[in-house]
């Protein structure tokens, strides 16, 4: 997990999870090819819309496996209650799988709750069929009981879902026991079990054809970009993140000439913009420079870009790698640049480090998003003026900054540990999924706001967690496709922010 810019949380990053409530019956008891639908569930399009990848590459995969798949994306329709009474109208299906992205929006100024809408989706499949409804998503890797529970569903794939969910329809199309298989998660009796598996990377589905089962032209026009991913697995020690949980701690490297070879494939078929969603692309290190080397052999043509580069491992030679590589835009996630804070947080570098990565950014010509996370353990007023002072003095003005405020807290993690012991959190773990946020008790969180507030006055191209649930942001992406901007559409931040002001919006 990282900040609320971050547009592809480990959802897409991760094979799509799949929940399934099975009855007895349900299933025809033929052996052999099951009617599949898919349901991308996600509407969120702030900052920008995502493109449902674990949804397509679980559907190929189950056609791969002789299943005939169709995929329903949510993303862009008015209705999609009365879509989906249509779609089940004309068809009759043997499973409906949900794919669920997340939980809520990780934004304490804003949050919004996703849950909510799954669980109106699902009573609408159970009022207009009698199918067995498939649950699935990152969202479930994090927190798969409590949603289980929330949504009545009682089966869940927490594995590699390309390599389970098969397996899973198989099992059922045989009318076999499947709560042993490995990879599942079951509720029976109102018992929760699961099977565990090592994530897994796959390789024979990394990069889905997208235009078949998308609106590309909608994704497009919105700046959207095309998600690839070169590996799985994170070693640092966030206290807030849920990656290694969803990934595991070892590092599962893809081969470079693939992803290669998957850029250049895309951009020959006109998706030209494609982001690296790695949860850290630049580690380890030498695995990023053989990327970047594959790439710039491969003469994919693509406009790349990646949000996820840390501070550790970061020099002159790695950007001027990426640049020939075709990267137009980098972010670093250093969350603050005071050494108290990034302890507290257990970031794994200190404040040295993000000051030697602003002297490397300034010597290149990438752009460059900063992101900050404001109020984590150890926060104070003096740590969170150290920290915009150095983005007012470091950051230069063709780069931007976003500033959230708050942490969301997920069970399991050590930032829930915190809480407890400071007295931020008294709810049990088991009440965790509505949207919970820490804040260190010694800074006040309307006070924070006021000082990013009076730092975006004077920078414009600064941005709060309000910047990226601005309610014109999708009119402002579309405007910004017809007069030609390319993403990332944070390069503009200082002439938005300029151009709205204009008009009288305090942004």
């Amino acid at each position: 997990m990282r900040s609320t810019v971050r547009k592809y949380s480990s959802s897409t990053r991760r094979s799509l999870l799949i929940c399934i409530r099975v009855r007895c019956g349900e299933f025809r008891e033929s052996i052999g090819r099951m009617n599949i639908l898919i349901i991308s569930t996600n509407r969120n399009a702030y900052p920008v819309p995502v493109l449902p990848a674990g949804a397509c590459m679980v559907a190929e995969a189950a056609e791969r496996a002789g299943h005939t798949v169709s995929l329903l994306d949510l993303m862009f329709l008015a209705d999609p209650l009365q879509a989906i009474r249509a779609v089940l109208g004309k068809t009759m299906y043997d499973v409906i799988g949900f794919s669920v992205r997340n939980i809520d929006n990780i934004d304490m100024g804003a949050p919004r709750y996703f849950i909510n809408e799954l669980i109106a989706l699902i009573d609408t499949i159970r009022r207009s069929a009698n199918t067995p409804l498939v649950l699935g998503g990152a969202a479930l890797m994090v927190m798969p009981e409590e949603i289980m529970r929330a949504t009545g569903i009682t089966c869940a794939v927490i594995g590699d879902s390309e390599v389970v969910f098969p397996r899973l329809v198989e099992k059922l199309a045989r009318n076999e026991p499947w709560e042993d298989l490995p990879g599942v998660a079951s509720m029976v009796g109102g018992k929760f079990r699961t099977n565990p598996t090592a994530p897994g990377l796959s390789h024979t589905c990394a990069g889905p054809d997208y235009g078949r089962w998308l609106n590309m032209k909608s994704y497009r026009s919105h700046l959207s970009t095309i998600p690839l991913q070169t590996k799985l697995g994170c070693r640092f020690q966030c206290v807030y993140c849920t990656y290694r949980k969803i990934e595991g701690n070892a590092y599962q490297l893809s081969d470079p000439g693939s992803m290669a070879e998957t850029a250049f494939r895309y951009a020959s078929s006109g998706f030209r913009d494609i982001e690296f969603v790695d949860n850290v692309f630049n580690f380890p290190y030498n695995h990023a420079l053989a990327v970047c080397e594959a790439l710039i052999r491969s003469k994919h043509r693509a406009r790349l870009q990646s949000i996820e580069l840390n501070p550790v491992s970061f020099d002159h030679h790695l950007l001027a790698v990426m640049a020939r590589a075709g990267f137009v835009g980098i972010g670093l996630t250093v969350e603050s640049a005071s050494d108290q804070v990034l302890s507290g947080l257990r970031k794994g570098f200190f404040a040295r480090e993000v000051y030697a990565a602003a002297e490397v950014v300034k010597c290149n010509q990438l752009p460059c998003l900063w992101i900050f996370l404001l109020g984590g353990p150890g926060e104070t007023r003096n740590t969170v003026r150290e920290t915009l002072r150095f983005a007012e003095k470091f950051i230069r003005p063709q780069d931007a900054a976003l500033f959230n405020i708050g942490i969301r807290m997920y069970p399991g993690t050590e930032l829930e540990t915190i809480a407890r012991r400071q007295g931020v959190l008294s709810l049990p773990s088991g009440s965790m999924l509505e949207p919970l946020f820490y804040i260190s008790p010694e800074v006040d969180a309307d006070w924070t706001m006021g000082q990013v507030k009076q730092s975006m006055n004077s920078h414009m191209n600064f941005m709060n967690g309000d910047s990226m649930s601005f309610s014109y942001l999708p009119q402002i992406s579309r405007l910004g496709h017809r007069l030609g901007l390319k993403p990332p559409l944070w390069r503009y931040t200082r002439y938005i922010r300029r151009g709205l002001r204009s008009v009288g919006m305090r942004v």
